[in-house]
Formats: C-alpha cells, structure tokens, sequence
C-alpha cells in the first residue's frame, strides 16, 4: 500500500498543488506591473524575473504570451464591458455616453498594456473576446440613447470608438511621462466633435471587418514566444 506522501490525494500532491497556484498568482501580479509598465511588448523573461520564478515554470502555467495576457488583463476587461451598464444607467444619455468614453480612455492611460488590449483582438482568448463583445453590444445601446436624445450625431458610428481608442493609444504612448494628461485633451476634442454640430457629415465609417483585421494586425509585434 502507498504511504500518504505517495498518494496521489496525499500532501505531496497538495504541496504541489499550492505552490503552483502560487506561481500562477506570483506570475499574474508580475505581468501586471509589467504590461502596465512597458506594454504588451515586454519580454517575458522580464515578467519570470519579478515573480521569482523561472522561465520554464511560466511557460507551464501560460505556454503562450496569449495565453499570459488573456489571464492578466481578464479582470480589466470585464470592468471595461461593466462601465457600459454604468452609462445605460444614467439618466442623462449624452452624460452617460461621455463619461463612458472618458472613463474607457482613462483606463488607457492608467495601464500601457491595457492601451494595446482595448486596440487589438485575440481570437483564442474566449472568455476576453466575450467581455469586449458584451461591452460593444452595450455601447451600441450607449450610442443609440444619445442620440435619441439629440445630442450626438446622427452619423456617428459605434466604430468611431475603436478609431478614437487607437488616437489615444498612439497620443499614451508617444507622451508617456512627459505629458502624462495629453490624451484628456484628445478625448475632450472628439467628445465636441462627436456633439451634435451643423457641421459637414463625416467620412463613411470603416467597415466593420477592416477595422476587425487592423485589431488582429496589431498583434503581429508581440510574438507568444518572444523572451
């Protein structure tokens, strides 16, 4: 009969079990210092070399730079698909919708990785993709509220908060540290924009699956196996 310490329920596996749920939260807590540091480009052995473990081990609990960043920032994108039922809330529709888009850009500029992640896809990542699809379905009710109201355009389209998210991913990353609230200045010009105006119609609004392939695009600098 096998002792305890070789059963496969006995300590030993507990040991086990704990110290790689350890890891795992240890790995998380790293990336997330890192993503929001550096970005989505940062080295994995960066991430590895501040959760004290080795590059073998995160490549156990996360064998792709996907699978790493699905885990880190899942927590981010279900508060980003949350905000959406915080503007349908509102009883004001035009508050509602500007606040929404100024809070969604925020979150932006609190986190680099987050900056890369609202302006990319990643089709394996189910459960990601689900949050960012409950937040775009509900920003498509956010939208058709205010303009409801008479106070956004009625040619606005619900793809002009991706093409605004990657203007304000590209103004964060350029101003870094050194002008840290440019982007509020940004986001404050297309919200007037965005406001009924007499001014002349817009451009057509990208297609859908255009934009849809700009955001897989966006991925082919961070390699899942780049160290």
């Amino acid at each position: 009969m096998s002792s305890p310490s070789e059963s496969p329920s006995g300590p030993c596996d507990q040991i086990l079990r704990t110290d790689a749920a350890r890891n795992r939260e240890k790995i998380l807590d790293a990336a997330r210092e890192v993503f929001a540091e550096d970005g989505l480009d940062a080295p994995m052995a960066e991430v590895a070399r501040r959760a004290e473990v080795g590059i073998a081990t995160l490549y156990r609990r996360f064998p792709t730079r996907e699978d790493l960043i699905a885990a880190t920032f899942a927590g981010k994108m279900a508060t980003y698909a949350d905000a959406v039922e915080q503007a349908l809330a509102d009883p004001d529709p035009w508050h509602g919708f500007c606040a929404y888009v100024e809070r969604i850009c925020g979150m932006q500029a609190a986190d680099h990785g987050f900056t890369d992640v609202l302006t990319m896809t990643f089709p394996t990542a189910e459960a990601l993709e689900a949050e960012r699809s409950r937040a775009y379905r509900g920003f498509a009710k956010v939208v058709a509220r205010a303009k409801a109201a008479g106070r956004l355009r009625t040619d606005f389209s619900d793809r002009d908060l991706v093409i605004l998210l990657m203007a304000n991913a590209g103004v964060i990353n350029a101003t870094g540290d050194d002008a840290p609230d440019a982007w509020r200045r940004l986001v404050a010009y297309m919200l007037q924009a965005f406001a009924v105006t007499t001014g002349e119609p817009l451009p057509p609004a990208p297609k859908g699956r255009d934009l849809f392939n700009a955001m897989v695009h966006g991925q082919h600098g961070h390699p899942a196996t780049h160290a």
